[in-house]
């Protein structure tokens, strides 16, 4: 691992057992570095592993093989400084917003007074200070989105995963978040490891944009992209890097049509 890497993956893998006992490799080994205050996304087709990889990463699941680490240590369970934010809001329906915010800052020892101007200081960052004494089934998709990056962030993490937060959103709320996010990374400086299908979401917010192919899940390529933010969403500069990105991703959908017919 070099001196500069927040997590270090060397060689991790991933097996289950299949029905039939064998062992059935979702994750080939991955070696990845991602440095302290990076945005890295990972991107690919379904069953490419890019959200077990992501599990490995936050601890919800082991490596059967080879090394996950976060400043030096072994990744052998979940930690409250490292947050995983999901498409699913996981609020609590019967907590409002600044209860749902408050809920995980008490939960990192905070109390009284502390707790709660913490609290009220993530949800005005997300914009929400109107809507604080709202409940979850009064607020839009994206108002819950954003309760849950405040409930996550207000811990302040040293790493923020996401996986697929935005999918479930319409186009214009999932551009705003986007922004949001970026912004608040900006202010923040969280490591940011953020899972997507979307592959103009993925160059439009990430410094490293993570390429994963299936049969058996891998990394295809990894692509840098050193354009400072905010970007331009339909710049030149951009669409570089979406043109690479776009030309790769349909190498791997022929690399997996041929795969399947072969095995057909």
């Amino acid at each position: 691992m070099t001196a500069s890497a927040k997590i270090s993956l060397l060689a991790a893998e991933k097996q289950y057992a299949s029905p039939q006992g064998a062992p059935a490799v979702a994750l080939a080994p991955v070696t990845l570095e991602i440095a302290s205050g990076e945005f890295v996304c990972l991107v690919g087709p379904s069953g490419c592993g890019k959200t077990t990889l992501i599990n490995l990463m936050a601890g919800f699941e082991k490596a059967s093989a080879g090394t996950v680490t976060i400043d030096g240590r072994p990744v052998t369970d979940t930690d409250p400084d490292h947050i995983m934010i999901f498409q699913e809001y996981g609020l609590y329906p019967w907590r409002t917003v600044l209860g749902n915010v408050l809920f995980a800052v008490e939960a990192k020892g905070l109390k009284g007074k502390g707790a709660l101007e913490k609290a009220t200081e993530y949800i005005e960052l997300v914009g929400l200070t109107k809507a604080s004494s709202s409940f979850p089934h009064q607020l839009s998709g994206g108002m819950k989105q954003r309760v849950a990056i405040a409930r996550a962030l207000a811990v302040e993490p040293s790493v923020l995963f996401l996986d697929e937060p935005f999918g479930a959103l319409d186009a214009f709320t999932r551009m705003y978040l986007q922004d949001e996010l970026l912004r608040l990374w900006q202010e923040k400086k969280p490591t940011v490891v953020f899972v997507t299908h979307d592959l103009d979401e993925a160059v439009y917010l990430g410094g490293r944009v993570v390429l994963m192919a299936p049969g058996p899940g891998r990394v295809q390529k990894v692509i840098k992209i050193p354009l400072s933010h905010p970007r331009e969403r339909i710049g030149e500069g951009l669409g570089r890097y979406r043109r690479e990105l776009f030309e790769e991703f349909h190498l791997v959908h022929r690399q997996a049509a041929e795969d399947a017919s072969y095995e057909i």
